[in-house]
Protein backbone atom coordinates (compact mmCIF):
# COMPACT_ATOMS: atom_id res chain seq x y z
CA UNK A 1 0.00 0.00 0.00
CA UNK A 2 1.01 3.46 -0.91
CA UNK A 3 2.36 5.32 1.67
CA UNK A 4 0.74 8.60 2.08
CA UNK A 5 0.75 11.87 4.77
CA UNK A 6 -2.09 12.85 6.80
CA UNK A 7 -4.63 14.86 5.04
CA UNK A 8 -6.13 16.21 8.39
CA UNK A 9 -2.81 17.72 9.07
CA UNK A 10 -2.81 19.53 5.61
CA UNK A 11 -3.31 23.07 6.40
CA UNK A 12 -6.28 24.23 4.63
CA UNK A 13 -9.59 27.03 4.50
CA UNK A 14 -13.02 25.86 4.42
CA UNK A 15 -14.98 28.23 1.94
CA UNK A 16 -18.23 26.68 2.27
CA UNK A 17 -20.28 25.64 4.98
CA UNK A 18 -23.53 26.38 5.76
CA UNK A 19 -24.35 27.66 9.46
CA UNK A 20 -26.99 24.58 10.58
CA UNK A 21 -24.70 22.04 8.20
CA UNK A 22 -22.45 22.11 10.63
CA UNK A 23 -23.74 20.99 13.54
CA UNK A 24 -22.79 17.63 14.98
CA UNK A 25 -25.33 15.40 14.93
CA UNK A 26 -25.28 14.40 19.01
CA UNK A 27 -25.92 18.15 19.45
CA UNK A 28 -29.20 18.18 17.15
CA UNK A 29 -30.81 15.22 18.75
CA UNK A 30 -29.56 16.63 22.49
CA UNK A 31 -31.31 20.47 21.45
CA UNK A 32 -34.11 18.11 20.08
CA UNK A 33 -35.14 16.71 23.42
CA UNK A 34 -34.25 19.52 25.11
CA UNK A 35 -37.05 22.11 23.48
CA UNK A 36 -38.99 18.79 22.70
CA UNK A 37 -39.30 19.05 18.74
CA UNK A 38 -40.24 15.75 16.94
CA UNK A 39 -37.35 15.78 14.12
CA UNK A 40 -38.38 13.77 11.05
CA UNK A 41 -37.93 9.87 11.25
CA UNK A 42 -35.75 9.49 8.38
CA UNK A 43 -32.93 11.87 10.27
CA UNK A 44 -33.67 10.57 13.63
CA UNK A 45 -32.96 7.16 12.29
CA UNK A 46 -29.88 8.83 10.34
CA UNK A 47 -28.35 10.72 13.39
CA UNK A 48 -28.77 7.63 15.90
CA UNK A 49 -27.22 5.22 13.38
CA UNK A 50 -24.44 7.53 12.32
CA UNK A 51 -24.81 7.12 8.68
CA UNK A 52 -26.43 10.59 6.65
CA UNK A 53 -29.87 10.17 5.41
CA UNK A 54 -30.76 8.81 2.01
CA UNK A 55 -31.54 12.17 -0.15
CA UNK A 56 -31.99 12.66 -3.34
CA UNK A 57 -32.34 16.79 -5.03
CA UNK A 58 -32.33 16.38 -8.32
CA UNK A 59 -36.06 16.76 -8.58
CA UNK A 60 -38.35 19.10 -6.61
CA UNK A 61 -39.70 16.53 -4.57
CA UNK A 62 -36.12 15.81 -3.06
CA UNK A 63 -35.45 19.32 -2.79
CA UNK A 64 -38.39 19.84 -1.00
CA UNK A 65 -37.50 16.46 1.18
CA UNK A 66 -33.75 18.16 1.66
CA UNK A 67 -35.45 21.49 2.66
CA UNK A 68 -37.84 19.75 5.25
CA UNK A 69 -34.84 18.18 7.27
CA UNK A 70 -32.59 21.63 7.69
CA UNK A 71 -35.44 23.13 8.46
CA UNK A 72 -36.07 20.68 11.15
CA UNK A 73 -32.69 21.03 12.49
CA UNK A 74 -32.32 24.90 12.09
CA UNK A 75 -35.81 24.73 14.55
CA UNK A 76 -33.56 23.48 17.18
CA UNK A 77 -31.25 26.64 17.52
CA UNK A 78 -33.13 28.78 19.47
CA UNK A 79 -31.31 30.78 22.22
CA UNK A 80 -28.18 32.34 21.70
CA UNK A 81 -26.06 29.69 23.94
CA UNK A 82 -27.51 27.13 20.99
CA UNK A 83 -25.74 29.78 18.48
CA UNK A 84 -22.35 29.56 20.51
CA UNK A 85 -22.23 25.98 20.98
CA UNK A 86 -22.45 24.98 17.41
CA UNK A 87 -20.16 27.72 16.10
CA UNK A 88 -17.47 26.58 18.59
CA UNK A 89 -18.42 23.09 17.95
CA UNK A 90 -17.97 24.19 13.88
CA UNK A 91 -14.82 24.95 14.86
CA UNK A 92 -13.32 22.34 16.95
CA UNK A 93 -14.26 20.15 13.89
CA UNK A 94 -12.73 22.34 11.39
CA UNK A 95 -9.18 22.22 13.59
CA UNK A 96 -9.26 18.47 13.86
CA UNK A 97 -9.54 18.35 9.61
CA UNK A 98 -6.60 21.03 9.50
CA UNK A 99 -8.38 24.01 8.72
CA UNK A 100 -6.66 27.49 9.82
CA UNK A 101 -9.46 29.80 8.25
CA UNK A 102 -13.80 29.13 8.50
CA UNK A 103 -15.97 31.61 6.56
CA UNK A 104 -19.34 30.34 7.83
CA UNK A 105 -22.27 30.94 5.67
CA UNK A 106 -25.64 32.23 7.38
CA UNK A 107 -28.57 33.81 7.02
CA UNK A 108 -29.94 35.61 9.90
CA UNK A 109 -33.03 35.70 8.82
CA UNK A 110 -33.76 32.29 9.53
CA UNK A 111 -32.94 32.80 13.05
CA UNK A 112 -34.13 36.32 13.68
CA UNK A 113 -37.65 35.16 15.04
CA UNK A 114 -36.52 33.44 17.96
CA UNK A 115 -33.36 36.12 18.36
CA UNK A 116 -35.60 38.84 19.01
CA UNK A 117 -34.89 40.15 15.15
CA UNK A 118 -32.48 40.57 11.96
CA UNK A 119 -29.83 42.60 13.93
CA UNK A 120 -30.12 40.91 17.31
CA UNK A 121 -29.65 37.71 15.14
CA UNK A 122 -27.12 39.09 13.16
CA UNK A 123 -24.90 40.19 16.66
CA UNK A 124 -25.47 36.71 18.30
CA UNK A 125 -23.78 35.15 15.25
CA UNK A 126 -20.85 37.51 15.25
CA UNK A 127 -20.06 37.30 18.72
CA UNK A 128 -20.42 33.72 19.20
CA UNK A 129 -17.83 33.33 15.89
CA UNK A 130 -15.71 35.90 17.89
CA UNK A 131 -15.82 33.89 20.52
CA UNK A 132 -14.90 30.53 19.30
CA UNK A 133 -12.28 31.87 17.00
CA UNK A 134 -10.62 33.72 20.31
CA UNK A 135 -11.48 30.45 22.23
CA UNK A 136 -9.96 27.67 19.67
CA UNK A 137 -7.45 29.67 17.91
CA UNK A 138 -9.41 29.35 14.24
CA UNK A 139 -9.48 31.85 11.80
CA UNK A 140 -13.51 32.63 11.44
CA UNK A 141 -15.58 35.35 9.40
CA UNK A 142 -18.80 34.96 8.28
CA UNK A 143 -20.32 35.24 4.47
CA UNK A 144 -23.94 36.54 4.98
CA UNK A 145 -26.32 34.84 2.14
CA UNK A 146 -29.76 35.57 0.52
CA UNK A 147 -32.48 32.81 -0.35
CA UNK A 148 -33.30 32.95 -3.73
CA UNK A 149 -36.82 31.31 -2.98
CA UNK A 150 -37.37 35.30 -1.54
CA UNK A 151 -38.18 38.18 -2.92
CA UNK A 152 -34.93 40.37 -4.33
CA UNK A 153 -36.19 43.07 -2.34
CA UNK A 154 -35.42 40.89 0.83
CA UNK A 155 -31.66 39.83 -0.22
CA UNK A 156 -31.09 44.27 -0.66
CA UNK A 157 -31.88 44.28 3.07
CA UNK A 158 -29.23 41.50 3.76
CA UNK A 159 -26.62 42.57 1.22
CA UNK A 160 -27.14 46.52 2.74
CA UNK A 161 -26.90 44.33 6.65
CA UNK A 162 -23.67 42.28 5.52
CA UNK A 163 -21.28 45.89 4.76
CA UNK A 164 -22.74 47.50 7.55
CA UNK A 165 -21.10 44.89 10.16
CA UNK A 166 -17.78 44.17 7.57
CA UNK A 167 -15.78 45.61 10.38
CA UNK A 168 -17.43 42.61 12.59
CA UNK A 169 -16.45 39.89 10.58
CA UNK A 170 -18.80 39.83 7.01
CA UNK A 171 -16.72 39.30 4.27
CA UNK A 172 -19.04 37.90 1.64
CA UNK A 173 -22.59 37.84 0.26
CA UNK A 174 -23.63 34.68 -1.24
CA UNK A 175 -27.00 33.08 -2.36
CA UNK A 176 -28.12 29.72 -1.92
CA UNK A 177 -31.06 27.43 -2.10
CA UNK A 178 -32.57 26.08 -5.49
CA UNK A 179 -30.90 27.24 -7.92
CA UNK A 180 -33.84 26.10 -10.60
CA UNK A 181 -35.82 29.18 -8.68
CA UNK A 182 -34.82 32.81 -9.11
CA UNK A 183 -32.88 34.32 -12.37
CA UNK A 184 -29.70 35.36 -10.58
CA UNK A 185 -30.02 38.51 -12.30
CA UNK A 186 -32.95 39.54 -10.48
CA UNK A 187 -30.61 39.67 -7.13
CA UNK A 188 -27.77 41.69 -9.15
CA UNK A 189 -28.65 45.06 -7.05
CA UNK A 190 -28.11 43.26 -3.70
CA UNK A 191 -24.38 41.84 -5.11
CA UNK A 192 -24.12 45.58 -6.04
CA UNK A 193 -24.66 46.48 -3.09
CA UNK A 194 -22.35 43.72 -1.34
CA UNK A 195 -19.51 44.27 -3.95
CA UNK A 196 -19.64 48.25 -3.49
CA UNK A 197 -19.52 47.75 0.47
CA UNK A 198 -16.14 45.89 -0.45
CA UNK A 199 -17.62 42.00 0.27
CA UNK A 200 -16.62 39.36 -1.77
CA UNK A 201 -19.16 38.01 -3.99
CA UNK A 202 -19.87 34.11 -3.71
CA UNK A 203 -22.90 32.71 -5.13
CA UNK A 204 -24.11 29.32 -5.31
CA UNK A 205 -24.48 27.87 -9.00
CA UNK A 206 -24.03 24.86 -11.07
CA UNK A 207 -25.06 22.31 -8.81
CA UNK A 208 -28.47 21.80 -9.37
CA UNK A 209 -28.65 22.80 -12.61
CA UNK A 210 -26.19 23.35 -15.12
CA UNK A 211 -22.89 25.54 -16.81
CA UNK A 212 -25.69 28.59 -17.40
CA UNK A 213 -26.09 28.89 -13.89
CA UNK A 214 -22.52 29.14 -13.21
CA UNK A 215 -22.03 31.53 -16.08
CA UNK A 216 -25.29 33.57 -14.71
CA UNK A 217 -22.86 34.06 -11.83
CA UNK A 218 -20.90 35.86 -13.20
CA UNK A 219 -22.53 37.67 -16.21
CA UNK A 220 -25.32 39.16 -13.83
CA UNK A 221 -23.50 38.61 -10.41
CA UNK A 222 -19.94 39.49 -10.83
CA UNK A 223 -18.86 36.64 -8.97
CA UNK A 224 -15.23 36.03 -7.09
CA UNK A 225 -16.36 32.52 -6.06
CA UNK A 226 -18.90 29.96 -7.07
CA UNK A 227 -20.36 27.77 -4.67
CA UNK A 228 -20.31 24.63 -5.69
CA UNK A 229 -19.90 25.12 -9.74
CA UNK A 230 -19.25 21.63 -10.48
CA UNK A 231 -21.41 21.46 -13.90
CA UNK A 232 -19.00 24.12 -14.96
CA UNK A 233 -17.15 20.83 -16.35
CA UNK A 234 -19.70 19.83 -18.76
CA UNK A 235 -18.44 23.28 -20.84
CA UNK A 236 -14.69 23.76 -22.24
CA UNK A 237 -14.90 27.40 -22.59
CA UNK A 238 -16.31 28.20 -19.57
CA UNK A 239 -13.76 26.42 -18.04
CA UNK A 240 -10.96 28.24 -19.49
CA UNK A 241 -13.23 31.73 -18.62
CA UNK A 242 -12.97 30.38 -14.50
CA UNK A 243 -9.51 29.50 -15.08
CA UNK A 244 -8.50 32.82 -16.70
CA UNK A 245 -10.33 35.02 -14.10
CA UNK A 246 -9.69 32.92 -11.42
CA UNK A 247 -12.94 32.52 -10.18
CA UNK A 248 -12.84 29.87 -7.55
CA UNK A 249 -15.85 27.27 -7.31
CA UNK A 250 -16.56 26.14 -3.60
CA UNK A 251 -16.39 22.07 -4.58
CA UNK A 252 -18.30 19.91 -1.97
CA UNK A 253 -17.83 16.55 -3.43
CA UNK A 254 -19.45 14.48 -0.64
CA UNK A 255 -22.43 16.71 -1.14
CA UNK A 256 -22.97 16.32 -4.80
CA UNK A 257 -22.77 12.65 -4.34
CA UNK A 258 -25.84 12.85 -1.54
CA UNK A 259 -28.10 14.84 -3.62
CA UNK A 260 -28.00 12.84 -6.71
CA UNK A 261 -25.68 15.21 -8.66
CA UNK A 262 -23.05 12.62 -9.55
CA UNK A 263 -24.24 8.98 -8.86
CA UNK A 264 -20.56 8.10 -7.22
CA UNK A 265 -17.78 10.09 -6.15
CA UNK A 266 -15.68 8.95 -8.85
CA UNK A 267 -18.07 10.52 -11.37
CA UNK A 268 -17.87 14.20 -9.58
CA UNK A 269 -14.98 15.96 -12.26
CA UNK A 270 -12.44 17.20 -9.74
CA UNK A 271 -9.65 16.00 -12.37
CA UNK A 272 -11.61 17.31 -14.90
CA UNK A 273 -11.76 21.20 -13.19
CA UNK A 274 -7.84 20.83 -11.71
CA UNK A 275 -5.93 20.00 -14.78
CA UNK A 276 -8.38 22.99 -16.73
CA UNK A 277 -6.88 25.13 -14.45
CA UNK A 278 -9.76 25.90 -12.55
CA UNK A 279 -9.55 26.98 -8.92
CA UNK A 280 -10.77 24.92 -6.48
CA UNK A 281 -11.82 25.31 -2.63
CA UNK A 282 -13.24 21.89 -1.36
CA UNK A 283 -16.20 22.16 1.35
CA UNK A 284 -17.63 19.84 3.09
CA UNK A 285 -21.31 22.03 2.69
CA UNK A 286 -23.77 20.48 5.17
CA UNK A 287 -22.01 17.17 6.65
CA UNK A 288 -24.91 17.38 9.83
CA UNK A 289 -27.04 15.91 6.67
CA UNK A 290 -23.96 14.58 4.32
CA UNK A 291 -21.98 12.46 6.79
CA UNK A 292 -18.59 13.87 6.12
CA UNK A 293 -16.71 16.99 7.36
CA UNK A 294 -13.69 18.67 5.37
CA UNK A 295 -10.59 16.18 5.21
CA UNK A 296 -13.38 13.53 3.88
CA UNK A 297 -13.56 15.99 0.58
CA UNK A 298 -9.38 15.97 -0.11
CA UNK A 299 -9.84 11.84 0.67
CA UNK A 300 -12.18 11.84 -2.16
CA UNK A 301 -9.94 13.54 -4.30
CA UNK A 302 -7.28 10.72 -3.10
CA UNK A 303 -9.15 7.67 -3.18
CA UNK A 304 -11.16 7.99 -6.33
CA UNK A 305 -9.73 10.68 -8.56
CA UNK A 306 -5.72 9.59 -7.59
CA UNK A 307 -4.37 12.90 -6.35
CA UNK A 308 -1.36 12.93 -5.64
CA UNK A 309 -0.36 14.18 -2.34
CA UNK A 310 1.17 17.40 -4.18
CA UNK A 311 -1.94 17.89 -5.84
CA UNK A 312 -3.33 17.72 -2.61
CA UNK A 313 -1.36 20.53 -1.60
CA UNK A 314 -2.35 22.56 -4.43
CA UNK A 315 -6.03 22.05 -4.04
CA UNK A 316 -5.05 23.72 -0.50
CA UNK A 317 -2.71 26.21 -1.15
CA UNK A 318 -6.34 27.47 -3.88
CA UNK A 319 -8.25 27.43 -0.89
CA UNK A 320 -6.21 29.77 1.06
CA UNK A 321 -5.78 31.93 -1.55
CA UNK A 322 -9.43 32.26 -2.85
CA UNK A 323 -9.90 32.96 1.04
CA UNK A 324 -10.49 36.41 2.58
CA UNK A 325 -8.01 35.56 5.04
CA UNK A 326 -5.66 38.46 6.30
CA UNK A 327 -2.24 38.42 4.31
CA UNK A 328 -0.63 37.03 7.73
CA UNK A 329 -2.80 34.63 7.94
CA UNK A 330 -2.48 33.20 4.11
CA UNK A 331 1.21 33.51 4.22
CA UNK A 332 1.54 31.06 7.60
CA UNK A 333 -0.99 28.46 5.84
CA UNK A 334 0.89 28.38 2.96
CA UNK A 335 4.05 27.92 4.79
CA UNK A 336 2.31 25.32 6.76
CA UNK A 337 1.51 23.26 3.21
CA UNK A 338 5.21 23.38 2.51
CA UNK A 339 6.07 22.35 5.52
CA UNK A 340 3.04 19.33 5.05
CA UNK A 341 4.38 18.13 2.10
CA UNK A 342 8.11 18.16 2.96
CA UNK A 343 7.28 15.84 6.31
CA UNK A 344 7.34 12.19 6.57
CA UNK A 345 4.54 10.41 5.43
CA UNK A 346 2.76 7.56 7.25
Amino acid sequence: MERVRDLSELPKAHLHLHFTGSMRPATLLELADKYGVRLPEALTEALVGGEPPRLRATDERGWFRFQRLYDAARSCLREPEDIRRLVREAAEEDLKDGSGWLEIQVDPTSYAPRLGGLIPAMEVILDAVDEASWETGLGMRVLVAANRMKHPLDARTLARLAVRYRDRGVVGFGLSNDERRGMARDFDRAFAIAREGGLLAAPHGGELTGPASVRDCLDDLRATRVGHGVRAAEDERLMRRLADRGVTCEVCPASNVALGVYEKPEDVPLRTLFEAGVPMALGADDPLLFGSRLAAQYEIARRHHGFTDEELAELARQSIRASAAPEDVRTKLLSGVDDWLAGPVA
